[in-house]
């Protein structure tokens, strides 16, 4: 029987990786997500077969409760709101590791069982360590998302000073229960000490680094849950957990690298506090002017004359649901034949991959999906952008003002297509706190208004001049 559990968990091991392969194409993504549920159903029944469950009641119980709570949350959530649903199960992962490292820490205790030496101690401290940060630290990053509190920077005097004294204090309870397991008192303080520590890890972090804590906190879950594996003795748990915590570092450095800035700036940078914010009304010292508003009839006579339109979404499409409007406006002017594509930067929107989950959920075809590396050397031959509530990553700020936060930070060429239509509900700054100099340059028309409904007059209008 232990043999055939050994084998099950190493079909499961390789349907994770399969799955893991899979998802990294939008094209065979649902099928990845289909390869890892069933590896990780051959995990779950695996478990409960080798540890001789008999009793199933509370299983199915678990079962159908979670399974209903996560049946409500998949059809009630909104797409917008999709970056808040990750960041709670990222926490859920990680307090469901420390609960159940925690538990068997405190069944040890009950029972006399000794857990001195070996990795168990060490592993029991770091899965509760790391699923406490990952919890609070998800709850704040999710009041942040959902505008519960500010989504700006927190912070405070002697910030760095109290974080470092915490820092010291964590490591002395951490260092302790590793070397007396049994002692429950220590273990209570570094669970009040880990859950502290992740909340004041995500305040100081702005609005703007949003994907790149998510993908950092989703790492954070797998190496809690890779650290309960060998709590458990489980080797699918420390298998699937290392996969997690390995592709969510990974996606991590790809969003630091398409910001230009690296892990500690993001997490000590304090970046959006107020006292760092730019100028909204230069560059440079220059008063960039005023700007004009047109109407979707007057970008219809542009853009029914272009022959390449490159599409820009962010925030403001996820916000407004404008996602099927959009689609629809780029069938129409491809049946004109006219060429479009979508820009997609990498830390557009609130979560890595936020706009290509809401152009996969209006099917906008994928190859259409063009990632910012291969798109931008293409806006030069281009006749129009199309922005859609995008403003830090179109932001030209970026390339020339040394000044300003966000300099350095790779962004999609716009202001280097003949014509930019930008569309936005008003003059209101990004995440970065700063104003965006296209929306003055005289390549560009501003057209204010909700997204949905500008790209549908937008689509009408269009339809009545070339008909």
């Amino acid at each position: 029987m232990s043999t055939l559990i050994q084998i099950a968990y190493l079909v499961a091991a390789v349907l994770f990786i399969l799955g893991l392969r899979n998802l990294s194409n939008p094209r065979t993504a649902v099928r990845g997500n289909a390869l890892s549920a069933v590896g990780m159903l051959v995990a779950i029944v695996a478990t409960l077969v080798a540890n001789e469950v008999m009793d199933y009641t509370v299983v199915a119980a678990g079962l159908v409760v979670g399974a209903g709570i996560g049946a409500v949350m998949a059809t009630r959530i909104q797409m917008t709101a999709m970056p808040q649903m990750v960041a709670l199960l990222n926490g859920f992962g990680g307090s469901a590791s420390a609960l159940v490292a925690g538990g068997e820490l405190i069944s040890a205790a009950q029972t006399g069982e000794s857990l001195a030496g070996g990795i168990v101690p060490f592993a029991v401290v770091l899965s509760i360590l790391i699923g406490g940060i990952t919890l609070t630290g998800s709850l704040v990053a999710f009041a942040k998302l959902q505008e519960l509190v500010g989504g700006s920077a927190v912070t405070y005097p002697l910030q760095k000073s109290a974080n470092a004294l915490l820092g010291v204090l964590v490591i002395g309870a951490a260092v302790s229960l590793t070397v007396d397991p049994l002692n429950l008192a220590t273990l209570s303080v570094l669970v009040g000490l880990s859950l502290l520590l992740g909340v004041l890890l995500v305040l100081p972090i702005g609005g703007a680094d949003m994907p790149v804590v998510i993908s950092l906190l989703n790492s954070y879950s797998g190496l809690a849950a890779c650290a309960t594996g060998f709590v458990l003795d489980n080797s699918a748990l420390v298998v699937s957990g290392s996969l997690v915590g390995a592709s969510g570092l990974i996606l991590t450095r790809i969003m630091c690298d398409a910001m230009n800035r690296s892990l500690g700036n993001v997490l000590f940078g304090a970046f959006g506090a107020e006292e760092g914010v730019a100028s909204v009304s230069a560059e440079g010292g220059v008063e960039q002017g005023s700007v004009t508003a047109y109407t979707p009839i007057d970008a219809a006579v542009v853009l029914s004359s272009a022959l390449r339109v490159i599409i820009v979404p962010g925030y403001g499409m996820a916000v407004a649901q404008a996602q099927h409007a959009v689609r629809e406006l780029s069938d129409l002017l491809i049946s004109e034949g006219i060429q479009v594509q979508f820009a997609i930067h990498p830390v557009a929107g609130r979560m890595p991959g936020h706009m290509n989950v809401l152009l996969a959920e209006a099917d906008v075809p994928y190859e259409q999906l063009v990632e910012m590396d291969e798109i931008n050397p293409q806006f030069l031959e281009t006749d129009v952008a199309l922005v859609l509530g995008a403003n830090d990553v179109v932001n030209p700020q970026a390339r020339s003002d040394v000044s300003s936060p966000i300099y350095g930070m790779p962004i999609l060429d716009v202001d280097r297509a003949k014509h930019v239509f930008v569309i936005k509900r008003g003059m209101s700054t990004g995440f970065a706190g700063i104003q965006n100099p296209l929306f003055f340059h005289d390549n560009t028309m501003m057209i204010f208004g909700d997204a949905k409904k500008v790209m549908i007059q937008l689509a009408e209008a269009v339809r009545d001049y070339t008909s």
